[in-house]
């Protein structure tokens, strides 16, 4: 029996005319290693999306470039068809090279194309939510999205795409986005060391645009680190259940994808992000970010 979505870990938010639960699930761990090929354990990946929608979940993030193209029939292959709750947000804009890069691709045709790809592996005949992924590995660049993202709205007007998003964006780009079309969400780094989008944070959630932190714990340092380890030994809990339950006290518009491969992980995942955090815990967690 499913457990009800609201039961999960922050309720729900709105994605335009989507609703989904704030705890969601980034399927990019379910690729082989470094996100390339096929999983070692093909029926253990399709158990881990099962479980996640038995869980309650109705958001699962994914990407054409996971494999590539292997997260997509993943989620297809253990899904399809999807139950209406269940609502899937794909990334475009990067291809993978030999070399397990991700270089850019976001000329027109290429963005065509990667579109139509999502379409054909999950099976559907428009995607709910398509974000543009600009930069690059190392973070957001700056410059006009206009091109790129002009492709996708007019992919949206031919009815290929419901909402559009942004990711591993500055917050000039995404005034640039929402000048060209509406956005529902943005997916940048953010978390308890990374406090660098803490102002577009709070200017997307008066507007009612979600917020996708990814990398709930990459990129501490050895005392960031120290210190998230202290709390949680203080609150019995893991650091990734501190971080996760912290990112969902932080702002409303927040929703997390927290990944993973493992059935057991998910569900320790849930429930570390229902860890409830007093006042005095946030006062010292958000020390590490100063």
């Amino acid at each position: 029996m499913n457990t009800p979505s609201a039961a999960l870990p922050g309720g729900t938010w709105s994605l335009g005319d989507l609703t989904v639960t704030r705890f969601g699930y980034g399927a990019m761990q379910l690729a082989g290693p470094g996100v390339m090929g096929p999983p070692a354990d093909h029926e253990g990946a399709l158990s881990v999306l099962r479980e996640a929608v038995d869980l309650g979940i109705t958001h699962i993030d994914t990407a054409g470039a996971y494999g590539p193209r292997v997260t997509n029939r993943l989620i297809r292959e253990a899904l399809h068809p999807f139950p209406s709750s269940l609502h899937i947000v794909t990334k475009v804009g990067a291809v993978r090279d030999e070399q397990g890069g991700w270089p850019p691709a976001r000329q027109p045709e290429e963005l065509r194309r990667a579109v139509h790809e999502n379409l054909e592996d999950l099976g559907l005949d428009s995607l709910d939510v398509v974000n543009l992924r600009l930069g690059d590995a190392l973070g957001p660049r700056p410059g006009s999205l206009a091109e790129p993202f002009e492709t996708l709205a007019e992919l949206q007007r031919q009815g290929l795409i419901r909402h559009l998003g942004v990711s591993n964006a500055t917050a000039e780009q995404v005034a640039e986005a929402r000048g060209i079309a509406p956005i529902v969400c943005v997916q940048n780094l953010y978390n308890l060391a990374h406090r660098h989008d803490d102002d577009l944070i709070d200017d997307l959630a008066a507007e009612g645009i979600a917020y996708v932190p990814f990398f709930p714990l990459g990129g501490f340092t050895p005392l960031q680190s120290s210190a998230l380890t202290a709390v949680a030994n203080r609150l019995d809990a893991t650091p990734m259940s501190v971080a996760l339950a912290w990112l969902l006290r932080r702002s409303p518009n927040i929703l997390l994808i927290p990944g993973t491969s493992s059935v057991a992980h998910l569900r320790e995942n849930v429930t570390g992000a229902g860890l409830a955090l007093s006042d005095e815990d946030v006062t010292e967690l958000d020390k590490i970010g100063a």
